[in-house]
C-alpha cells in the first residue's frame, strides 16, 4: 500500500484534479484505490493554492457517480446471471437472491447512502445494488448524496491538517482498523444469527413431520 500511496501522491502533485477524477472513478468501479489518500491530498493541494477546495469535492463526487454507475450496470446486466448459474458453488441459492432483492427493495436507499461513507465497503456496494436491480434513479441519487459528506470531510481534513500529513494518515489507518474489526464482528454475528434461525426452523419442521397421525 505504501508504494501505491506514493504513486498516487506523485500523480496528484503533477496532474491535480485529473488524477482525483480518474482514481475516484476507479475506486467506485470496485478497484480498491484508497480515497483516504486521494481526497485528503487534494485538500492539501487546495491549501497550497494549486486547486480550489470546492473543485476537489465536486470532482471526487462526480467521479464516484460515474464509477458507481459503471459497476451498477455490470452487476445489473452480468452479475445476476453468474450468481444464478454458479451461486450454488459458493453457497448462494435462489432463496438468498430473493432475500437480497427484498432487502434492497425495502432498505436499498439507506444501505447505499450509508455504505458510501464506509471505507472499503463503499468501493463495492454498487455491484450488489446492480445485481439486485435496485431502482437506478434511487441508486444514483443516494450514491450522490452519500458521496458528498465523505468527500467533503476528507478534503477538508486534508485542507486543515495537511501540514501534519503523516499523522493524518496514521489516524486514517487507525480508524480503518477499528472499522474493519467492528464490521467483521457484525458480519460474524449476522451469520451466526442466520445459522441459528435456519437450525431452529429445520428443527421445527422435523418435529412437525415426526408427529403421529
Amino acid at each position: 500500500m505504501g508504494s501505491l500511496t506514493n504513486w498516487v501522491i506523485h500523480a496528484l502533485e503533477n496532474y491535480g484534479l485529473l488524477i482525483v477524477f480518474l482514481t475516484m472513478m476507479a475506486e467506485s468501479t470496485c478497484i480498491p484505490i484508497p480515497s483516504e489518500v486521494v481526497v485528503p491530498y487534494g485538500g492539501v493541494l487546495a491549501a497550497q493554492g494549486h486547486v480550489q477546495l470546492w473543485a476537489v469535492i465536486v470532482v471526487a463526487t462526480l467521479a464516484n457517480l460515474v464509477g458507481c454507475s459503471i459497476a451498477y450496470v455490470v452487476g445489473r446486466y452480468g452479475g445476476r446471471a453468474l450468481f444464478v448459474r454458479y451461486g450454488r458453488y459458493v453457497g448462494v441459492s435462489h432463496r438468498h437472491l430473493e432475500q437480497a432483492d427484498e432487502w434492497f427493495d425495502r432498505r436499498g436507499e439507506v444501505t447505499v447512502f450509508f455504505t458510501r461513507m464506509m471505507p472499503g465497503v463503499r468501493t463495492f456496494i454498487s455491484l450488489p445494488a446492480g445485481i439486485m436491480k435496485m431502482n437506478v434513479g434511487k441508486f444514483l441519487l443516494y450514491s450522490f448524496l452519500g458521496s458528498i459528506p465523505w468527500n467533503a470531510g476528507l478534503a477538508y481534513l486534508g485542507y486543515v491538517f495537511g501540514a501534519n500529513w503523516d499523522h493524518l494518515q496514521g489516524q486514517f489507518s487507525r480508524y480503518n482498523t477499528i472499522f474493519y474489526a467492528v464490521f467483521a464482528l457484525a458480519v460474524i454475528a449476522l451469520v451466526g444469527w442466520g445459522v441459528w434461525r435456519w437450525r431452529k426452523r429445520r428443527a421445527a419442521r422435523e418435529a412437525g413431520g415426526s408427529r403421529p397421525v
